[in-house]
């Protein structure tokens, strides 16, 4: 699988190709490009809402988006860029999501961790699957819910910079905005994602108040985690550390390093198989009443 955010020609002058095939109508160069791009764009729709679901409904739209513009491509950046610019786009311009309703601030976050109470382990017996894979479901729930307390221009600059690896040359290029501003916004939601989980997280340091096994049989109870159905690893590929592009940064201290791990460590899903759905939609009359063939 190629990563779309290293420095690479001869993955650009591919991405081109295929451009090329499909503006003369090559549905199956069309198909091909779609699947190279599909899975980091509902990774970045993922960790922009905080459920599969939503994240199924927001990469499909912005593949969309893609397809029905790639007439208007002129090669002046790499296709890259320009793929990467709509999807920016569109996240930061999308109804929220039913999780972005819900949180406003870490404060709030945070009442709603301290009300769930802490509560011995459950039995594991009694669960379906086993603990430690249920622990990590919490954990990236509770990480997702992180992520969403940031605005959504310093969530999107810390998913490409941090999560990613992107570099300020091409986060800045992505965004359309300078590189130092790329730098400034991440360290900014460095601060205040990191700031937070210095003082709360239990990953982080033992005597933080959070700890996801303490709070395990309550959500189990209040059903905010199924175990039947866990969210964060039907689709499990890799974890994002091992095809991010590892970059090295200077830390303030060895908790915010590990901060970027834990992060680092969460699963790169397997997106959903865009293709068939689009090509659905694209050759539907309806679709074609709207905008007229795509060419």
């Amino acid at each position: 699988m190629i990563n779309p955010f290293t420095e690479d020609k001869k993955r650009d002058s591919q991405d081109g190709e295929l451009v090329a095939s499909a503006l003369k109508g090559d549905k199956g160069a069309l198909g091909r490009l779609v699947e190279r791009h599909q899975n980091w764009i509902y990774n970045i729709a993922l960790r922009m809402v905080g459920n599969p679901q939503d994240a199924e409904d927001v990469a499909q739209e912005a593949l969309l988006k893609i397809i029905t513009k790639l007439s208007t491509f002129q090669g002046r950046s790499s296709f890259r860029t320009w793929a990467y610019r709509v999807v920016t786009n569109h996240v930061l311009n999308m109804k929220k999501s039913s999780a972005e309703n819900k949180l406003v601030s870490f404060d709030q976050y945070w009442e709603s961790i301290d009300g769930t109470p802490d509560m011995d382990m459950p039995d594991q017996n009694g669960i379906p699957v086993d603990m430690p894979l249920l622990l990590e479901e919490i954990n990236i729930h509770c990480m997702m819910g992180m992520l969403l307390c940031l605005n959504r221009e310093l969530r999107l600059t810390f998913i490409l910079g941090e999560v990613f690896g992107v570099s300020d040359k091409i986060g800045s290029e992505i965004l359309e905005i300078s590189r130092d501003l790329f730098r400034q916004r991440l360290s900014r939601a460095r601060n205040k994602l990191y700031d937070f989980m210095r003082e709360k997280c239990g990953l982080i340091q033992d005597e933080n108040p959070c700890h996801c096994d303490r709070k395990m049989k309550a959500l189990l109870d209040s059903g905010s985690i199924d175990p039947g159905n866990l969210m964060f690893q039907q689709n499990y590929m890799y974890r994002v550390k091992t095809i991010s592009g590892e970059r090295q940064h200077r830390f303030r201290n060895l908790l915010t390093s590990k901060c970027r791990r834990l992060f680092r460590e969460h699963p790169f899903q397997n997106s959903p198989d865009f293709i068939a759905s689009l090509r659905e939609i694209l050759e539907s009359s309806e679709f074609e009443h709207i905008f007229g063939p795509v060419q």
